[in-house]
């Protein structure tokens, strides 16, 4: 394959201009999230303002963003291929802040559909183009690590979010915007949306202040110009053997987590009878630090193992962490609040450690000018399948199967389980395939 540019060797960028730029988007990664995720703290209030059922809450939270990642999130990944990176991302913030702020104006299920669709819009920006700047910010043996902490905005998003967010409910109720002119007429969850989309603006100023690296090739070079599209969908060809069990694994992890954590809430809610304050603080805690120690160990697994035992190894570690988490799948059985809590965070550390693992190894496997273009596949198999089919999954089994609120527990536990199985399966043929390469 000929590479239609010169390619001149460069020096990496400074290390405390990489850390600075990396801690920009870990902070991104948590408002993005937070954005994502406090429509599932605010379940109940927008239930029954807009009067619609638990499906139709779980179509905002997870087919409005099917159906962008579907339509928007592959270019956006090639965008991430061609345009300046930095520019990516600050496109996307701008659209996701003011599509939050949209949702909290909106008076009926098919606007507040629309409005997330665009939340969609900005958060698929993100992934790729960011990922794709600490590919080419950090050498290959501190990516890992550079990763981890990325993925860790991530995991703080998700439970801040949770736990913000049910503060955030809280002092608003108390009369935090009593004085608020705009703000002081709208129900709690209303101005709980405008609050939260606030610090989009202070993100962009951020963002001005990270520099674009150069793209570098494996070997630590630069490349001046974008590959055709049909040498890049080549190259993806060429790759299928590690890609596919890769992207799939990655997807069933992300049905159970989202069948298991958009539903906890209401499963602590109805079952044990806890208040928006308790479960932000327990259970936005408890995913926290489970998942967090799940992504940072892995990370830093990652970057011990590639140097020493190659990407087989790192797969068998990935293997052995989602056949290790099975068990916190049958959380939703619990009799106690504390048991549910533990379970999900077991679960949450082990499947949070088995992608960072994937994720990490998927930055290693493609080169610079397919990065942004594997990123967005990654999240496209990730969204599709775990926030579109995962966050739907329980409601409808509870629907059609249980039909009685109080079993969202048990219909969660029949919706995590089977496909934990099933990425149990992938992951371990992952783990043979890479062997038999390497």
């Amino acid at each position: 394959m000929t590479h239609p540019a010169a390619i001149t060797a460069r020096p990496w960028p400074r290390a405390s201009h990489a850390w600075w730029a990396l801690a920009v988007f870990a902070l991104a990664a948590v408002l993005s999230y937070t954005d994502r995720q406090i429509l599932t703290l605010l379940i109940d209030p927008v239930r029954a303002d807009l009067a619609i059922s638990d499906t139709q809450v779980s179509l905002l939270q997870g087919l409005a963003f099917v159906l962008i990642y579907s339509i928007a999130g592959l270019p956006l990944g090639r965008a991430a291929d061609i345009f300046p990176r930095r520019i990516v991302i600050i496109a996307g913030v701008t659209v996701w802040s003011l599509a939050t702020v949209a949702c909290a104006y909106v008076h009926s299920f098919q606007a507040l559909f629309i409005a997330r669709i665009f939340v969609g819009i900005g958060e698929a920006c993100l992934a790729p183009a960011a990922m794709s700047m600490i590919g080419d910010y950090f050498p290959p043996q501190r990516r890992g690590t550079a990763i981890s902490v990325f993925m860790l905005g991530m995991v703080v998003g998700s439970g801040a979010a949770i736990m913000i967010g049910g503060g955030a409910l809280h002092a608003v109720q108390h009369g935090l915007v009593a004085g608020v002119p705009y703000l002081r007429e709208l129900p709690a969850w209303r101005a709980v949306l405008v609050l939260m989309a606030l610090p989009g603006a202070l993100m962009v100023l951020l963002l001005l202040t990270v520099r674009e690296p150069a793209r570098r090739l494996h070997a630590g070079q630069e490349s001046a110009a974008p590959l055709p599209l049909k040498e890049v969908l080549a190259d993806f060809v060429k790759l299928r053997h590690i890609l596919l069990p890769l992207y799939f694994g990655m997807a069933l992890l992300g049905v159970c987590d989202a069948a298991m954590g958009n539903w906890i809430p209401a499963l602590l809610s109805r079952r044990f009878g806890w208040d928006a304050g308790q479960i932000g603080e327990l259970f936005g805690a408890a995913s926290i630090v489970g998942a967090a120690v799940g992504v940072f160990g892995g990370g830093l697994l990652a970057d011990r193992l590639v140097a020493r035992k190659g990407n087989a190894a790192r797969f068998t570690v990935a293997f052995a962490a989602v056949l290790l988490g099975l068990p916190g799948a049958f959380c939703g059985l619990a009799g106690s609040a504390g048991v549910v809590l533990l379970g999900n965070a077991w679960w949450a550390m082990m499947s949070a450690a088995a992608a960072i693992i994937a994720i990490t190894a998927l930055q290693d496997i493609v080169p610079n000018h397919m990065r942004g273009v594997a990123i967005a596949l990654a999240s496209f198999g990730n969204i599709m399948l775990g926030v579109g089919l995962g966050t739907s999954l329980t409601p409808w089994i509870n629907d059609h199967v249980f039909n009685d609120p109080l079993k969202v527990g048990d219909a969660m536990t029949l919706a995590a389980v089977p496909v934990a199985l099933l990425a149990i399966g992938l992951y371990w043929r992952l783990w043979r395939v890479t062997r038999a390469v390497h």
